[in-house]
């Protein structure tokens, strides 16, 4: 009889035993922003995350969660809250419930791994029940890959690179390899209707052209000056047009030429 009460006890310790060696491990893929939770190696929840930004990465490695509190404030970050808080660093990283549910599956907190809140209070009490020193937390993967993972950066990245390289000439100035769209402006063309015009243009005057001149060319915006000879009576002859150059050279007698 007192050998059968001493297996009974073994078995019951046995059992109990068993019972509190129950090992929690929660993987977290900071590429996909993932929660795997695993109970003796077997998978029992898999949850949306939010890990750490860039300028407050989530450190990767393996740890052991040592502390739990159910309604903790953080004293870094101006009180926020965080609900249901299994810390597994000393620096305070911690995984808790967060009310930006809509953000889960970015990386976008100052470090910690959040959750939803129903997932973070399911849990809780999970590693609750089952001891915290029996939990261990792994951490893999990038907050840098998960946001090139987004919708919107791959749509971004896709377009830069089907838009076609640049092409730069031997001066280091872009080359424009698609004929723009915008239509071509003619250059207005001064229609040849036997007069010349003065180079400024600007009192109103024409002079007739000599025979045999035609006017085929675009004014330039510059033309050179030219003073004109003219009769007495203040009438202009053809004949009369003489271009004459506004420096001549001096003649024998020290005066200036007439040509």
């Amino acid at each position: 009889m007192r050998s059968y009460l001493v297996s009974l006890t073994g078995l019951i310790l046995l059992a109990t035993s068993s019972i509190a060696q129950a090992k929690i491990a929660i993987t977290v893929d900071k590429d996909n922003q993932q929660m795997t939770v695993a109970v003796d190696d077997v998978e029992r929840y898999r949850w949306p995350v939010s890990t750490g930004n860039p300028s407050h990465e989530t450190p990767n490695g393996s740890f052991q969660t040592f502390r739990m509190e159910p309604d903790h404030y953080s004293k870094e970050f101006d009180d926020a809250p965080m609900p249901h808080a299994i810390f597994f660093t000393k620096r305070g990283h911690a995984i808790h419930g967060t009310d930006a549910a809509g953000k889960l599956g970015v990386p976008v907190s100052h470090g910690c791994v959040r959750l939803s809140r129903a997932n973070a209070s399911t849990l809780y009490a999970l590693v609750e029940k089952d001891g915290v020193l029996n939990t261990t937390v792994t951490l893999t993967g990038s907050s840098r890959v998960a946001l090139a993972r987004q919708p919107a950066n791959r749509t971004a990245t896709a377009a830069a690179r089907s838009a076609p390289a640049p092409a730069y000439d031997g001066s280091g100035e872009p080359v424009e390899l698609v004929p723009s769209a915008r239509p071509r402006v003619a250059a207005p063309q001064i229609a040849d209707d036997g007069y010349i015009y003065p180079a400024d243009g600007n009192d109103g005057r024409r002079y007739p052209a000599p025979p045999g001149y035609r006017r085929s060319y675009v004014q330039p915006q510059y033309q050179p000056q030219y003073q004109y000879q003219y009769s007495d009576d203040d009438t202009y002859a053809a004949q009369a047009y003489q271009p004459r150059r506004l420096y001549q050279p001096r003649g024998y007698y020290g005066g200036y030429s007439a040509y």
